[in-house]
């Protein structure tokens, strides 16, 4: 890697950018591609560019399908998960997802309910969510998910996060609950956008309690963020 590509890569991974180095094996030829850039003297598609900052959700370095002899090393910081409403059920998704390997926030108003010692070690926020949002800037590499079940609080982050390049949104509720959730949105004007919601949140486990409740919901954030939003695995086979 010559000198001005290295630099540009130390400087990604300390701004904890993402960022991918590309080469071509044939020959070692090199280029960088970031969010906003692709550099250096491996000239790369803009198709090619495309896929390349797809993988930077999932972290998938590898071989790159359909242009043979280019191999893509993915540099990413965590993912995040942004969770609204210190609930019980977020005080088991908290770990559960820092085990997972994500950055934790929870977003909660009410001091009481989002308290150190009711979520150790996890970043708090008690700012109103429409201001956390703002502040926190939710990118491709974020989930968020609503937990609150109080549309002061959920309805505000759920317009954030859908108008967002967020790759999951989640927000916890009845089917019945959920119907009144989106005719909220929709009047928000943001029917369009509701097709990316996960409601009810989680996957279909048949657990009931809280515990069982936060496996479901990191087990499709997992499965949203590694195979698509329509649950399918990268080779087009469909999940069961």
């Amino acid at each position: 890697m010559n000198a001005e590509l290295f630099a540009a890569l130390v400087a990604a991974r300390t701004t904890q950018q993402s960022v991918a180095v590309v080469t071509r094996l044939a020959d070692g030829a090199q280029a960088l591609v970031d969010a906003m850039t692709a550099q250096g003297p491996l000239p790369l598609p803009t198709t090619t560019v495309a896929e390349i900052r797809r993988r930077f959700v999932s972290d998938e370095s590898g071989p790159l399908a359909g242009d043979e002899g280019l191999f893509v090393r993915v540099y990413a910081p965590a993912p995040r998960l942004l969770i609204i409403g210190a609930v019980h059920v977020a005080q088991y998704l908290a770990p559960i997802a820092a085990l997972a390997g994500y950055q934790v926030t929870i977003i909660d108003p009410r001091r009481a309910f989002a308290t150190p010692q009711r979520f150790h070690d996890v970043t708090l926020s008690h700012e109103w969510p429409a201001a956390a949002m703002a502040r926190l800037a939710p990118d491709a590499r974020t989930a968020i998910v609503t937990l609150a079940h109080d549309p002061k609080l959920d309805d505000p982050a759920l317009v954030a996060a859908l108008r967002s390049p967020a790759f999951y949104v989640g927000a916890l509720g009845s089917t019945r609950t959920h119907a009144k959730r989106a005719a909220r949105l929709e009047a928000a004007g943001l029917k369009a956008e509701l097709g990316r919601l996960h409601a009810p949140i989680g996957l279909d486990l048949g657990g009931r309690s809280a515990a069982e409740i936060a496996v479901a919901i990191i087990a499709e954030i997992i499965a949203v963020r590694h195979r698509g939003a329509r649950g399918e695995m990268r080779d087009g086979a469909a999940v069961s």
